[in-house]
């Protein structure tokens, strides 16, 4: 029997955009276009255009505008998620990130990609790869996520990195392409900025 385009789609195979595709597509940049407009002034309204694309999520998300998705539906947030201003997320493929993850400013994911040569890619089928971004993952701004990344637990991506490739647990990473730059320690948690230590005030309620 032969696969429909979404099915494809939906399975990380080849896919063409039909005209099923393309009216999905349709009824989601609606539903974005007015979570621009209400968004940061009427919140529950924005709340409500994210919930009818099928977007998921745990509590406090927040996306500052403009912000798109290609479906919604393929998009997996924890709690406490927050997009500065700017995100594209291209979620043909699904994006699972997890809990208490920070994007900076025009931050984008690219699940979505097409043939290296030619004539495969002017037949029109593309592809979707998942990306997953683990718990307390901070992205600096203009950063750009490749189809098919993974990133650990804890990790900090610097600013205008092009990630390519799967980052581990636990480390700061950077560059184009992106690369580990060192792990994070424990030494790390009495600084806020470089050789910058919090002042005691501000010591005493991180160190509970």
């Amino acid at each position: 029997m032969e696969m429909d385009n979404r099915y494809r789609r939906d399975h990380e195979l080849p896919y063409f955009a039909d005209d099923s595709v393309i009216a999905e597509q349709i009824k989601v940049k609606k539903a974005i276009r007015e979570y621009n407009t209400v968004m940061p002034f009427e919140p529950e309204k924005g709340r409500a255009c994210l919930d009818e694309i099928g977007l998921q999520h745990g509590e406090n998300l927040y996306f500052e505008p403009p912000f798109h998705c290609e479906y919604g539906s393929h998009i997996k947030l924890g709690e406490n998620f927050y997009a500065n201003t700017g995100c594209v997320m291209l979620d043909v493929g699904k994006i699972t990130i997890g809990k208490n993850v920070m994007f900076g400013p025009h931050v984008s994911i690219y699940t979505a990609g097409h043939p290296l040569h030619p004539d495969s890619r002017n037949s029109g089928y593309e592809y979707g790869i998942a990306v997953t971004i683990g718990d307390n993952v901070w992205i600096g701004g203009s950063c750009v996520i490749l189809p098919g990344v993974k990133i650990g637990n804890n990790a900090v991506i610097g600013a205008g990195s092009v990630v390519t490739k799967d980052i581990p647990d636990n480390v700061c990473a950077a560059g184009n392409p992106c690369r580990v730059i060192r792990d994070i320690t424990e030494e790390d948690r009495q600084y806020y900025f470089k050789d910058r230590k919090f002042d005691d005030e501000v010591w005493s309620k991180i160190k509970g």
